[in-house]
């Protein structure tokens, strides 16, 4: 039975400290003159769009009978298919029903979903470096799980719809607000892999597994090869199913599992139907939300998996049973093979689990939760360990000495400024000093609902939840000032805000100003989107080259390469290596530090007489290369190579050499 809402009159001090924390928001507002950094012609495009969805949304409410906010999904699953293309999104369909098969032989109902993706994650992670990730086997393996599960699925999808039209009927107007704001988050998902993390890095997996079917793991050209990678690992699941680039449909997905964790969340902490649509709301306007959707970065998934976890100790049915602990430990384990630092923030969880059903845990299945999270979550940090000596590649170096890195600790300096009083109220309204990104770009949710923080704490329903979410954003900024790795906790802590906000007047218009707020600054927490990135993607559904020319021109360069397997040498330009390109790439960023030294050795030669001897004793077929930052001894070199331009896109060029230097 859903909770009752709480209907009691608020006090005074509950009115005071909710006011008082949209006062601070305006001021900060004022005194940092961020209407100065307001990307007019963004916030503008996202309010069209929001019309242009309801338009469309209204003939199927007219002559289907849906509600408003059911043809609003259709409207947004639709569009989604469109720009990021149909086999994407079937393959992503295929996993999703997969997942659901695997996830439910633990526990029924949507929480299947998650748990059976990081079975799938899990499992595979094992299994990189077998050639056997072809295209036909997966496909396969999905069909024979989804066939074999079927009624499962069937009735996880039955009984998930079901609850989500009693939601809807419930709270229609909060609803529609919620799947509204969700589909423009889910906007940044239709445009193609360009930012700069993914494309040299991420990709690599992925694109791997389509090539080859197996994962080279190779340190020597990626030093970042063997990170933890439950994340990518589900990207190159969805890539050798669709047979292409699937990265929006996925990422799609985690937005939607991260919107039924914060709906299930503030229902288990008592909130009502509105305010659990204001969870999903207020997540979805938060403008990393956006941001991480047009990515790969760990964030986004952690967002999905972390919020379930926090469900599974929430619940009062069945949750200190053997197959809610596996499933916990799943999650747990599933969270550690993205980033440890997910695993670490995911500690209080665990710690507060323990204390909530202390007198009820089933201790002899301890040890198999312990294993199944060690198996679940801890494939990269085995490999990383037996390949190059460092289970952490490349952090702690200076401690494990790995002959792949600089005997020394991996760190970034401009996110080392330390922890001081204000650094929320920063983070807050100047955000470029926290991540690359400009002012506001990280979101007023800090600041606007700090008063609605404190009632959260004090407030005996959302009391733990809240403290949890605290400790998380402490532990996060401790190492690191760094904003994005705060997401997945902040989206922790939202559904116990919105269940402890007060019922003052006009308590409702000012939540919604907060998400209207955040929603206007959302292209702020990316450059591209700032710069009109997605304008173009609509401009030209079908094809990415229009985005790549503008944002990624190695990506449009590298996508034209002849079919003669010569090896390809990245110089600096938009991006410091291709991930893409797997074995077949060579980069001189310091993401592969041996040939790192090579260049700086050639480049000190004015004559190019080095450079020539390199490319030639490497046997390299093409050099990409950005005519900004091209030096007068690598052209001399590739003068003496004999080599010539054989394609240029924006300030990137390719060059090739002649047939006799390659293999």
């Amino acid at each position: 039975m859903a909770p009752m809402p709480d209907r009691t009159r608020p006090s005074p001090i509950s009115a005071l400290l909710l006011w008082t924390g949209i006062a601070l928001c305006v001021v900060g507002l004022a005194v940092h003159r961020l209407w100065e950094e307001l990307p007019f012609p963004r916030a503008f495009e996202h309010g069209l769009l929001a019309l242009l969805a309801l338009a469309a949304a209204w003939p199927l409410q007219r002559w289907l009978q849906w509600s408003r906010a059911a043809s609003l999904g259709v409207v947004w699953l639709l569009a989604l298919a469109v720009f990021s293309g149909p086999m994407p999104l079937l393959a992503t369909a295929l996993l999703m029903a997969t997942a659901i098969a695997l996830g439910s032989l633990l526990l029924r109902g949507a929480i299947a979903l998650p748990i059976g993706l990081a079975m799938i994650a899990g499992t595979l992670g094992w299994l990189l470096s077998l050639p056997i990730h072809h295209r036909t086997v997966h496909v396969i393996a999905c069909i024979t799980v989804v066939a074999w599960r079927r009624r499962a699925i069937l009735e996880t999808a039955r009984a998930t719809w079901q609850q989500f039209d009693a939601g809807v009927r419930a709270s229609p107007g909060a609803a529609t607000g919620a799947i509204l704001l969700l589909g423009l988050a889910s906007t940044a998902a239709w445009l193609p892999t360009m930012q700069s993390d993914d494309v040299a890095y991420h990709l690599g997996l992925p694109a791997q597994l389509q090539a080859t079917a197996r994962y080279a793991m190779d340190a020597h050209l990626q030093v970042w090869a063997l990170a933890p990678w439950n994340g990518d690992v589900l990207q190159g699941v969805v890539q050798v199913l669709a047979g292409g680039e699937a990265r929006g449909a996925l990422n799609a997905l985690w937005l939607l599992i991260a919107a039924g964790a914060m709906h299930a969340l503030a229902g288990a902490l008592g909130g009502d139907a509105t305010r659990r649509w204001w969870a999903v709301a207020l997540m979805a306007s938060l403008p990393l939300t956006m941001h991480l959707a047009a990515g790969m970065q760990t964030e986004l998934v952690a967002m999905a998996w972390l919020p379930a976890l926090a469900w599974l100790v929430l619940r009062n049915a069945d949750a200190s049973s053997p197959r809610t602990l596996l499933a916990g430990a799943l999650l747990f384990g599933a969270l550690c093979g993205l980033k440890p630092m997910h695993g670490v923030v995911a500690l209080p969880l665990l710690a507060w689990a323990a204390w909530r059903h202390r007198a009820r845990l089933p201790w002899r299945v301890l040890p198999v939760g312990a294993l199944l999270a060690a198996i679940v979550g801890g494939s990269s940090y085995v490999h990383a360990w037996a390949l190059t000596g460092n289970p952490l590649l490349p952090l702690f170096n200076g401690f494990f000495r790995s002959p792949f890195f600089a005997p020394r600790d991996f760190s970034d300096p401009r996110w080392n400024g330390g922890v001081d009083a204000d650094v929320l109220w920063d983070i807050t309204f100047d955000t470029g000093r926290y991540f690359e990104a400009y002012p506001g770009g990280f979101g007023f949710v800090l600041v606007a609902m700090l008063g609605a923080w404190l009632l959260a704490l004090h407030d005996r329903r959302t009391r733990g939840l809240a403290l949890v979410a605290g400790i998380g954003l402490l532990l996060t900024l401790l190492p690191l000032q760094y904003a994005r790795y705060l997401q997945p906790t902040l989206v922790l802590l939202l559904p116990a805000l919105v269940v402890a906000w007060p019922r003052v007047r006009h308590g409702a218009i000012a939540f919604w100003g907060v998400c209207v707020l955040n929603l206007a600054f959302a292209s702020n927490a990316n450059w591209m989107l700032r710069t009109g990135a997605l304008k173009r993607d609509i401009a030209n559904p079908t094809r990415d080259e229009t985005l790549f020319l503008r944002y990624a021109p190695e990506r449009l360069l590298a996508s034209r390469l002849p079919h003669d397997d010569a090896l390809v040498l990245v110089l600096p330009g938009n991006y410091g290596a291709l991930a893409e390109l797997g074995q077949r790439g060579r980069n001189v960023s310091w993401y592969s530090p041996q040939w790192e030294a090579e260049f700086a050795r050639v480049d000190a030669d004015p004559s190019g007489k080095a450079w020539a001897a390199l490319l030639q004793r490497k046997r390299l077929g093409h050099v990409i290369l950005d005519t900004r930052k091209t030096s007068a001894a690598l052209r001399a070199g590739l003068a003496i190579a004999n080599a010539r331009m054989a394609d240029q896109a924006g300030d990137s060029q390719r060059w090739s050499l002649p047939v006799e230097a390659t293999p």
